[in-house]
């Protein structure tokens, strides 16, 4: 496989799964295991998570601007759009400093074996399977509490591990005190945000150290794929999240999980 062809479709995987419930990092793993790819490398992972970070900032531009400007105006109207901005903020807190606390572990790959990445999914599936099933759904977004930010934080940490999914984690941690489906995945997707920012962060740290050479069409084809096919994704899943549930993404996660270790 071509490095123009790896790129087209690493940035739609990245696209397509990163906000979705199935672990992005499962999916980024199938074509180096199908077609024994070399790796694209730290340049090419900040700009796929750069183009989805710009499309779900997009896709919630007109939240992004309200949190904003509720720092910075006297209004009541916006006291309710500050307190999710901080909330988004506390919920990103565990991650960070669990990030930092595990770096060296993450940079040598600790918990990247295959073996781990399939049964994650597997865990971590039967987890959104309880948290759904039971869900009292009598919460809305801005019903959040600080005990509720804290709680979507602390599970965000597990996505760490690879396979158990970013939005996953975040999604059955919204389920599980009560938040509404809907508004569950529009906190998961907003944390994003500032997660993936600081992603970037640590990437673009890390890739002045090593002194990498760029490809830039890569780069431009793995940036533009992401983020369009991510805006999308995220559109999708929200005008039909509530029809479709949870139930199938459990299940493709329970196959891909199996697949996973039969491949491995």
């Amino acid at each position: 496989m071509s490095d123009l062809i790896l790129s087209l479709l690493l940035g739609l995987l990245q696209g397509l799964t990163e906000f979705l419930p199935i672990s992005s990092s499962a999916h980024l793993l199938l074509p180096k295991l199908i077609f024994d790819y070399n790796d694209l490398g730290l340049s090419f992972d900040i700009a796929v998570h750069a183009g989805t970070l710009v499309a779900v900032i997009y896709f919630f531009r007109l939240e992004v601007i309200n949190m904003t400007k509720s720092f910075f105006v006297n209004d009541r109207n916006y006291n309710k759009h500050k307190q999710l901005a901080l909330y988004l903020i506390i919920a990103t807190l565990p991650i960070v400093f669990v990030g930092f606390g595990f770096a060296d572990m993450l940079e040598q790959r600790v918990f990247s074996e295959k073996l781990i990445m399939a049964i994650s999914n597997l865990f971590f599936a039967a987890i959104l399977f309880i948290a759904f099933i039971k869900r009292k759904e009598d919460k809305s977004l801005f019903e959040l509490t600080l005990y509720g930010a804290l709680l979507i934080g602390f599970f965000q940490c597990f996505a760490l591990i690879p396979g158990a999914s970013r939005s996953g984690t975040a999604i059955t941690a919204a389920l599980l005190i009560g938040m509404n489906l809907k508004d569950a995945s529009k906190f998961s997707f907003m944390l994003g945000i500032p997660t993936i920012l600081g992603a970037l962060v640590l990437l673009i740290i890390q890739i002045q150290t090593l002194g990498i050479d760029y490809n830039y069409i890569h780069l431009m084809i793995g940036f533009f794929v992401s983020m369009i096919f991510a805006f999308f994704t995220i559109k999708l899943f929200l005008d039909f999240v509530e029809k479709i549930g949870m139930i199938p993404f459990v299940i493709y996660r329970i196959f891909l999980g199996i697949f996973l270790l039969l491949i491995i």
